[in-house]
Formats: C-alpha cells, structure tokens, sequence
C-alpha cells in the first residue's frame, strides 16, 4: 500500500503523513474508512510502531483523520483545516515551477488544462 525510501533524509514519519495525505486527497482512501491499525502497518512496512503512532497523530492534528477509542483510526469526512505555513510553503514552490514552465516555453493555456485536469481526476477539488 505505502513505499517509503528509508535512504531520504525526509523522516519516515513524514513520508507516511505524505502518503497518507495524497491517498486521502485523491480519494483512493475514502471518507470514515479505517485506516490499518498501528501494529499491522509497523508490521508490513518493518518500522517502529511509535513512527506510525507519529504520523497518526500528524494526521489527526491536521484533520485528515479521526481515531476512536478502541476501534482505531479513520480518514475523516470533514475537509480538513488548511495548514497555513504548509500553504505558503506550497504556493512558493508552486510559483517557482509555474514560472520554470513558462520561462520553458509552456504556454498559460496548457498550465491552466493541467489545473483542470488535476481538479478533474480529484474530483472537482475544492
């Protein structure tokens, strides 16, 4: 389900944050569905339990997820409140590769039909 690169300097936590995050946003993982407890996912992928434990907690600091008590962890039906810091973050390096692609010779049109294929395949994004 989830590759990690244990070789990146990115934490392990932060990869799984990541990759959780994408398949809630692509919606592969759907809402109220349980993610895999703690114990089987430090199992298949062979790390630290306290490491997913992290990325949980990540998860559910950010609200893309919600645990129960007892029961575990699931992707959470509400659109999560956006991480300012993390927005800002993205909307620079946005920028930086929209102007790489024009400085490239992309025309605006071809950038704006990939926006929109992106907001397609996401489901009409947000």
């Amino acid at each position: 389900m989830l590759e990690l690169d244990l070789r990146s300097r990115k934490p392990i936590y932060e990869q799984l944050v990541d990759k959780i995050k994408e398949l809630i946003i692509i919606e592969v993982m759907k809402p109220d569905e349980q993610l895999p407890s703690v114990r089987s996912m430090a199992q298949e992928l062979a790390i630290n339990p306290n490491t997913i434990q992290k990325a949980y907690r990540e998860l559910e600091n950010q609200g893309y997820i919600y645990s129960v008590k007892g029961k575990g962890s699931f992707v959470s039906p509400a659109t999560p409140q956006p991480d300012i810091e993390k927005l800002i973050q993205v909307k620079k390096e946005l920028a930086k590769y929209l102007s790489e692609a024009m400085f490239l010779g992309m025309p605006s049109e071809e950038i704006i039909n990939l926006i929109k294929e992106i907001e397609d395949s996401m489901g009409g994004g947000s």
